[in-house]
């Protein structure tokens, strides 16, 4: 329906931005108009708007019924500030890098109002400011002409919901040739620029007059949801699956997906067999992982060959004589097994005794000049190795020599293995496909390789089910260890996460002193029981630090007890605004000194990765850096690259795999029934060293511990490992009927 209401316009400045949408640049902002002293709220899209710019609105006053009268905004152009206040807020508002608020009060000071002159016309002038010198022209310089030219690729891309943050991508990306790629090849920008998807590229490709069923949107449509089959952890999908849905998605006929499928098989980006369809990284490690574990396992020349003719009954009574600790005969036969055999698997659950297996391992190949390399997916996985075993344990990306900088290559691989005589690879649950491959490729056929993991816990983040394929396929030797060691007599988190895993209700008793069970059922109930445990009540009575030592781990992100409200509310309790805390605003979210934050993708420039977690330690708004200790290790993100952070006062259990905190709390309620699973609950429990406070219902709990039904991936490694050696490339009857759990 027409709407016929006068449009109104208003001119002023940018005073504060209120909330912002990043994924299609919805704002609420106070605005002063001009030659008011007042301000008002407005609302609409202003995806290229800075504080303290000047703009002129055209639009609707309207009454919301929660905020009062506001000014919906139907389309707006950007002024130059005309005021020397205006000129100051501008300068100050870390639009430009280089310019903070101290660097804009002197510029404006000096040069009034004809400071936006100088700086677009003779910008050496700024020389004459005192404290800015020869290397901070020069930064200003270069940031002035990067606005310009992202103003205008911003004009281009204003009516296609591209936000500014992803303009400057963009601009970061193509330089001046930006424009051209997203007239002419905007499906590249899916491929290229990390945060614009396909959806996003395929509005610019509307946009631009590329046809609704042209190849090329079909062939980026089928990529995409192939991809979207991977980030759900699949290795490859089903070929009608994947038809239906991208034809769905894109909606066209059947017939076109199948053509541009067959365009993908030709041109290499993807591999088909049978009714599989593969992104080619996937298929390659899939059949490279299979290949190499059945090579070490069949070459007979070993590192380690001593231990074959080892006398073990000797060997194990002259390490229990005297110790405090003896070893049982399922450990016994891991250590044996680690020792004789190319590959082996270690699993256990909480408190079972693999670190202490781990740690005799280590032992006698000492005590024959052997020697050991230790690794893990994380670096908190890492640290944590290295302090219960008491040797030098590193992340598996810096044991195998990850060089961003020489074409993104590890330099680790077949043509130079590592030199050990053993490697043990911890929280081997968390390993992918893909890593799996590249360790593999590294390890020496003549060393052995031990993978150590819980395979009860969830999943891998990226694409695969390696550790529990590895187990089910019957071709790697493999001890489970069941006998709870690890337990106090008051303690119950161990003897609860086995209760857990075995499919029985936690026990919640008077005596525990380290398991507590909070009861509500309302989200908002829940959501300030947790507020008030983590900023009061656990701090009080037991002496943790509430940012240092205490995680939240929600099922979901969204909700009242969600991970992005409980991170709001955490931050603005935690860590409240003030004076000599400087923050800086992306999007919506608010980054301040002092914030715990998380790395949400791999960044191998910055050797930080996904599930990184880490405090905020610098905010320099003129220089526009951000800087955040990961493990007293310092990484400066530029103000445009901060989507790479979130708040982590609360995570997902998921992004949860790996660490270890001494206390967790989890609220778990039946509003989270869709995400309510076993091995969810399991993997929560028992990232807890020595505290897990549970915030929810009994119910939600039996629901979560009944559901032991594991998400299916799409998953061929088992039954490549069941093939005959040259067969490896090819299904088979055992991987035609399989799909793992």
């Amino acid at each position: 329906m027409a709407d016929f209401r006068e449009l109104q316009t208003i001119e002023g400045t940018v005073e504060l931005i209120t909330f912002y949408n990043e994924e299609n640049g919805y704002t609420v902002a106070r605005f002063q108009p001009k030659r008011k002293d007042y301000t008002i709220t407005v609302v609409g899209n202003l995806m290229s708007v800075n504080v303290g710019e000047s703009l002129r609105l055209e639009g609707h006053w309207t009454t919301h019924a929660k905020y009062g009268r506001q000014f919906e905004i139907e389309s707006y152009t950007v002024q130059m500030p005309a005021t020397i206040e205006g000129i100051r807020k501008y300068l100050g508002s870390g639009l430009i890098k280089g310019v903070g608020p101290v660097t804009a009060e002197r510029i404006v000071d000096h040069f009034g109002l004809d400071t936006l002159e100088v700086i677009e016309t003779n910008p050496r002038r700024l020389k004459q400011v005192s404290g800015v010198g020869e290397k901070r022209v020069a930064m200003i310089e270069k940031a002035w002409a990067e606005q310009q030219s992202i103003k205008e690729i911003m004009l281009f891309l204003q009516a296609h919901d591209v936000t500014t943050g992803l303009a400057v991508k963009i601009y970061k990306e193509y330089g001046d040739a930006a424009i051209n790629v997203v007239r002419h090849d905007p499906y590249r920008l899916a491929r290229d620029v990390y945060g614009i998807g396909f959806i996003t590229a395929d509005k610019i490709a509307q946009a631009v007059g590329i046809a609704h069923d042209a190849p090329e949107r079909v062939a980026a449509g089928a990529q995409h949801v192939l991809s979207s089959f991977s980030d759900d952890g699949h290795v490859f999908a089903r070929r009608p699956e994947l038809v239906q849905s991208a034809a769905d998605i894109l909606d066209v006929g059947p017939d076109r997906v199948e053509s541009a499928i067959d365009q993908l098989e030709a041109g290499n980006e993807v591999r088909v067999e049978d009714d599989a369809v593969y992104l080619r990284p996937f298929f390659y490690a899939e059949t490279g992982v299979a290949n190499r574990l059945r090579k070490m396992l069949s070459v007979e020349h070993s590192r380690l060959a001593f231990y074959k003719s080892a006398q073990w009954d000797r060997v194990f009574a002259h390490l229990n004589q005297g110790a405090s600790f003896q070893l049982t005969e399922k450990q016994q036969y891991a250590v044996r097994t680690a020792l004789t055999e190319k590959v082996s698997i270690l699993t256990g659950g909480p408190g079972t005794g693999k670190t202490f297996t781990i740690t005799t391992i280590i032992r006698l190949l000492k005590a024959k000049n052997k020697s050991v390399l230790l690794a893990a997916p994380t670096g908190r996985a890492a640290k944590r190795l290295s302090e219960t075993t008491g040797e030098p344990a590193q992340t598996l990306h810096r044991l195998l020599e990850f060089a961003p900088h020489q074409g993104f290559k590890f330099l680790r691989d077949s043509d130079n293995p590592l030199d050990a005589d053993m490697i043990i690879v911890d929280e081997a649950s968390m390993i992918d496909l893909v890593l799996m491959n590249v360790l593999l490729k590294a390890v020496d056929a003549t060393s052995h390789l031990l993978l150590v993991g819980d395979v009860d816990q969830l999943p891998s983040v990226g694409a695969g089910n390696v550790l529990r394929d590895m187990i089910g396929s019957g071709l790697i030797p493999t001890v489970a260890l069941d006998t709870i060691f690890r337990q106090a007599p008051d303690s119950y988190i161990i003897v609860n996460a086995h209760r857990i895993n075995q499919g029985e209700f936690p026990i919640f008793s008077r005596s525990s002193r380290d398991f507590f069970l909070f009861p509500h059922e309302a989200p908002a109930e829940a959501a300030a029981r947790v507020l008030d445990l983590v900023a009061q009540r656990i701090p009080r009575k037991f002496n943790y630090d509430s940012i240092a030592d205490i995680q939240v781990l929600s099922p979901m992100y969204r909700g009242e007890a969600g991970v992005g409200m409980l991170n709001e509310r955490l931050q603005e309790t935690l860590n409240p605004p003030e004076p000599a805390k400087p923050e800086t605003q992306y999007g919506s979210r608010i980054l301040r000194l002092g914030d715990k934050v998380m790395q949400i993708r791999n960044n191998y420039d910055k050797d930080v990765f996904n599930g990184d977690m880490g405090l905020v330690v610098q905010v320099n708004i003129e220089d526009q850096i951000l800087t955040v200790s990961f493990d007293d290790h310092p990484i400066d993100y530029e103000f445009n690259e901060l989507d790479e952070l979130l708040h982590a006062y609360a995570v997902s259990i998921h992004k949860s795999q790996g660490s270890e905190y001494p206390v967790v709390v989890v609220p778990i309620l039946t509003q989270h029934y869709i995400l309510l699973q076993r091995n969810l609950l399991y993997t929560a429990v028992t990232r807890a060293r020595e505290l897990v406070v549970l915030v929810g219902t009994k119910r939600a709990i039996g629901i979560a511990v009944r559901n032991d039904k594991v998400a299916e991936r799409n998953s061929g490694l088992a039954g490549r490992l069941q093939e005959p050696l040259d067969q490896a490339t090819g299904y088979g009857s055992l991987f035609r009927k399989q799909a793992t759990q």
